[in-house]
């Protein structure tokens, strides 16, 4: 009698065995699906993003002209025996400046007093030059008043 009583019992856990077994099926899917659709909307973002950070790039019309500040030779802060050669130009909207040769000689006095107190570490690699790049810029900014649109560094040299 006791194995009447038992095949009962094994066909509850059998059957038990079956909705938990479907039960997990269907929550893997679940969850699989809702990763997908995760994943597929933040790629959809980043190229959102990526599209408008093209259509973010600068253009310039006719009223703009680039202007050489001129060449600025100093050594560093630290090592004091090397010398950095720095290039560079704005863009000014025309008229802006009633006299444009005036402000990029002031420009030109500002990076080189900046640029005498830059240690080399702090312009080695990429970053480093895009964090002087980004210094220069504000210093430009900040002497021109905010008139001047940009700010290129053309070339660098450090020896």
């Amino acid at each position: 009698m006791a194995s009447d009583s038992e095949a009962p019992r094994k066909g509850r856990w059998l059957l038990l065995l079956a909705v938990l077994t479907v039960l997990a099926i269907g929550v893997g899917a679940a969850s699989g699906i809702y990763m997908i659709t995760r994943v597929e909307k933040a790629v959809d973002e980043r190229k959102k993003a990526e599209e408008e950070s093209v259509q973010r790039v600068i253009t310039y019309d006719a009223g703009f002209t680039v202007k050489s500040i001129g060449t600025v030779v100093t050594n560093l802060a630290n090592p004091s025996d090397v010398w950095v050669r720095l290039e560079s130009s704005i863009v000014v909207k025309s008229g802006a400046f009633a006299n444009p040769e005036a402000v990029a000689v002031e420009i030109r006095q500002d990076l080189l007093a900046y640029m005498r107190t830059v240690s080399l570490s702090q312009i080695e690699g990429p970053s480093g030059l895009s964090h002087l790049r980004e210094d220069l810029a504000e210093r430009v900014q900040v002497r021109s008043k905010g008139q001047i649109r940009d700010f290129f560094i053309e070339t660098l040299v450090v020896q």
